[in-house]
């Protein structure tokens, strides 16, 4: 290198010529690199927003979709009960059930009729 100190550029056209050219190249790179950055940084930054997006609504989906099982649940349940209930209205609109009921559950009678009431537990004696 300490030779090539020594060494004075000739001051031609050619090379005022090459000297812009090199110039230009150089801030080209420049440009380039600043434009490679740039769209670099958006790149980044539109992935990070589409990986958040992403995320954001996998979290959703998976809150819903235990909504949604726990809704299933309910609704099992609730078909069961609906289905005993009609059972029920079924056997209600049977006149012998609704008279069994009144006299289990209300001690009601016919007139001459006597209740006893035994009880289901074995003497002791």
């Amino acid at each position: 290198m300490g030779e090539r100190d020594n060494v004075k550029r000739i001051r031609s056209n050619y090379m005022n010529k090459y000297d812009a050219k090199q110039e230009r190249f150089r801030r080209r790179q420049r440009l380039l690199r600043r434009r490679l950055m740039v769209f670099g940084i958006i790149f980044f930054i539109t992935i990070a927003a589409f990986a958040h997006a992403y995320l954001e609504k996998q979290s959703l989906y998976a809150k819903k979709q235990q909504e949604y099982e726990h809704l299933q649940e309910e609704l099992a349940t609730l078909q069961e009960e609906e289905t005993s209930l009609q059972e029920e209205i079924n056997l209600l609109q049977d006149e012998d059930y609704v008279l069994r009921i009144a006299k289990t559950n209300y001690f009601l009678t016919k007139e001459g009729e006597i209740i006893f009431k035994l009880t289901e537990e074995t003497p002791s004696y």
